[in-house]
């Protein structure tokens, strides 16, 4: 079972990967920080990124419909993960399941013509499966 380290390093595996980050979505922190960030400040991407990760968790627009409720754990998040396209990259935020509380997520920075969206969601997802905290 890979650490934070070992996750990053693995994320940055992937083809057009940039940056990656594990943060706390509730204080903003970043637990682990590899390759480039947006503006070259990992405290500041962790911090925008936590902010989006949080309206996201609290949104109950989001949440999952009547149906899907029963079927959730009550540990798994209402969202999986989060995906932000500009012109030129993908943000790739997955939430972290932890046997405590859950407020993590990865953050992966990729670049859109180099990076396969969909191979990077599906591999971010079994990272985050994998992660452990402690």
């Amino acid at each position: 079972m890979p650490g934070i380290d070992e996750s990053l390093l693995e994320a940055m595996r992937l083809p057009g990967a940039r940056g990656a980050l594990v943060v706390d979505w509730i204080s903003g922190l970043a637990l682990g920080v590899v390759g480039e960030t947006p503006g070259d400040d990992p405290e500041a991407t962790a911090a925008e990124t936590a902010e989006l990760a949080r309206l996201a968790m609290e949104s109950g627009t989001l949440a999952p419909a009547d149906g899907a409720a029963s079927v959730l754990s009550g540990k798994e998040p209402p969202v999986q993960d989060l995906i932000l396209t500009t012109v030129d990259a993908y943000h790739l935020l997955r939430f972290v399941i932890t046997t405590f509380d859950s407020t993590v997520f990865l953050y992966l920075w990729l670049d859109r013509s180099e990076g396969n969206l969909a191979l990077a969601r599906i591999r971010l997802a079994e990272m985050a499966d994998r992660l452990v905290l402690g």
